[in-house]
């Protein structure tokens, strides 16, 4: 059953996708609609392949997540938890968030996903932020650590009974299976994120109950997930990636979502899994790649799958061209932010190019604009925006930064969404990614992309990864510096930041070189893993 018909009008030209709209009920509530639906009108259908690094295997189908999303709304309701309540969710990739996230969107809870990497310091800043008045988390992390009986009025402890927390495990053995409807409303708030933080504090990004019906091209159209197939995205629950990959615009394509549950993601069992279930679709960001690239797995790893997608971070070509020998798969790429869902992806229908993010999904008027409003010409690097209809603002973007509606505001200038990405637009409508606003680096009058020096950088057999950023420079505006971590066999000093100098120069401008080598044994990143380059200016 492919649900996502009921939801969507499509328009076709030459096979490819060319217009969607969504038809969305007043009240239409993804846990009620989707999980429940299916698990009446399909009760036996798969919804969830889940195993970890134990061994242990279980599979779920929308029968069962229905009774027990019921049974989950039911304990957390039972300590007076309720609509419009935020409610932290810090499960990992245990199978229970499949169940927890329907049951608080049954609620009308607000739910926000939270990575187990938090600190102590990192979850009483989220707590002040947007008051939250209750936290589900798994017993068997250190992240329980980092709470008290201040931290929120109630927490739950799933897999384990913690001193000073109700055992959520425990109570949901005993309670009902049934969970009359409360009523939401599709412009309500469903779900929250936080930014990864790489420019600043993280922001807290809201979205309604609309929200998982634009993952259906997503899931459907970049994804190209399967009715009765099997997806796998690599992601921790606590980042929107899940939302991307892991539960909406799945189920209501028909396809299963695999979850892994690991702790120390190694390439070969992951390939592995893969094999061994039947994996159908697979997406994750381009570090995953690379170490599948550089794992020694079997040839035939990723035969049952049919398509492969990336986001998230800049992809170098090769990488790319290294992956379809290994497999005889096509990565495509796609763009989106916390914020939204995919904006713009390789879709179905469409020839990707390497490093091209892609065409602009056709649920959005997606535009690159100059600094002074205006449209830009193809080739002209600027600011992706998104343009809304005169309706109302488009599905899928976000409905406001939590408790700050100025920077919300500032976001919507104009009328229109900034994402605060530059890129450009070729003749074909290929959209290429720069880099971010505050990342483009002005030197002797040139406005550079760190990207494109990262790029060439990487060639060299002596770097494992690299970080272009700027130094301020009196003379130039900005020096361009290169922060680079060596591979095992280089021996960092004076003499490879020459040789690596000229190797920029042989290779590129030389307004791009960089006059600074800084050599690192990591890059600073976010507990999500994004470079922090506010940290490499310094």
């Amino acid at each position: 059953m492919e649900l996502y018909k009921n939801y969507i009008t499509e328009k076709y030209s030459v096979g490819m996708l060319s217009g969607v709209s969504i038809q969305c009920p007043e009240n239409f509530n993804f846990g009620y609609d989707v999980v429940d639906y299916l698990g009446s009108a399909d009760p036996d259908k798969r919804a969830m392949v889940w195993c970890d690094e134990t061994g242990r295997h279980l599979d779920f189908t929308f029968s069962q997540l229905s009774r027990l999303s019921n049974q989950a709304a039911n304990v957390i309701a039972s300590h007076d938890i309720k609509k419009g309540d935020r409610v932290m969710v810090i499960l990992k990739r245990h199978y229970e968030y499949w169940y927890v996230l329907p049951a608080l969107h049954k609620l009308g809870a607000i739910a926000i996903p939270a990575t187990h990497l938090l600190k102590t310091d990192d979850i009483n800043e989220r707590v002040d932020a947007v008051g939250i008045k209750a936290i589900i988390v798994t017993a068997d992390d250190p992240v329980i650590n980092c709470m008290s009986s201040k931290t929120c009025d109630v927490m739950f402890s799933v897999r384990g009974n913690r001193k000073g927390f109700v055992d959520f495990s425990a109570e949901m053995l005993t309670a009902s299976e049934i969970f009359p409807r409360i009523d939401t409303k599709v412009h309500e708030p469903m779900l929250l994120y936080f930014t990864s933080g790489t420019t600043g504090t993280p922001k807290a990004v809201v979205h309604d109950y609309k929200y998982p019906l634009a993952h259906i091209i997503t899931a459907k159209y970049w994804q190209q997930v399967v009715n009765n197939g099997l997806h796998l995205s690599v992601s921790d629950t606590g980042w929107g990636k899940a939302s991307w990959g892991k539960i909406y615009g799945q189920w209501l394509c028909g396809s299963a979502v695999m979850v892994y549950d690991y702790d120390q993601f190694n390439p070969s069992i992951m390939a592995d899994i893969i094999k061994k279930y039947g994996v159908t679709t697979f997406c994750a960001p381009p570090t995953i790649y690379r170490y599948l690239n550089r794992a020694r797995i079997p040839s035939d790893s990723f035969a049952s799958v049919q398509h492969v997608t990336t986001a998230g971070e800049a992809f170098d070509v090769d990488v790319i061209e290294k992956f379809k020998e290994k497999t005889g798969l096509t990565i495509h790429e796609g763009y989106g932010q916390t914020e939204s869902v995919l904006l713009l992806g390789n879709l179905f229908g469409s020839t990707p190019r390497a490093g091209s993010m892609g065409k602009p999904s056709p649920l959005y008027h997606v535009e690159i604009m100059r600094p002074d409003g205006s449209f830009a010409d193809e080739g002209e690097q600027g600011e992706i925006v998104i343009i809304p209809d005169e309706s109302e603002k488009p599905a899928g973007i976000f409905t406001g930064y939590y408790g700050d509606s100025k920077t919300y505001d500032y976001a919507w200038r104009g009328g229109v969404y900034h994402t605060n990405d530059i890129s450009y637009r070729d003749s074909d409508g290929y959209y290429w990614y720069i880099s971010r606003c505050d990342d483009i680096l002005k030197s002797r009058g040139y406005r550079i992309s760190p990207m494109e020096i990262e790029h060439v950088l990487s060639q060299h057999p002596a770097v494992l990864e690299c970080a272009v950023t700027g130094k301020a420079d009196k003379g130039r505006g900005f020096s361009i510096k290169a922060t680079v971590v060596l591979n095992s066999a280089y021996t960092a000093g004076d003499e490879l930041a020459v040789e690596l100098r000229e190797y920029m120069l042989e290779h590129t401008a030389s307004y791009k070189c960089p006059k600074i080598f800084e050599f690192v044994y990591e890059l600073p990143r976010t507990i999500s893993g994004k470079v922090q380059r506010a940290v490499l200016r310094t």
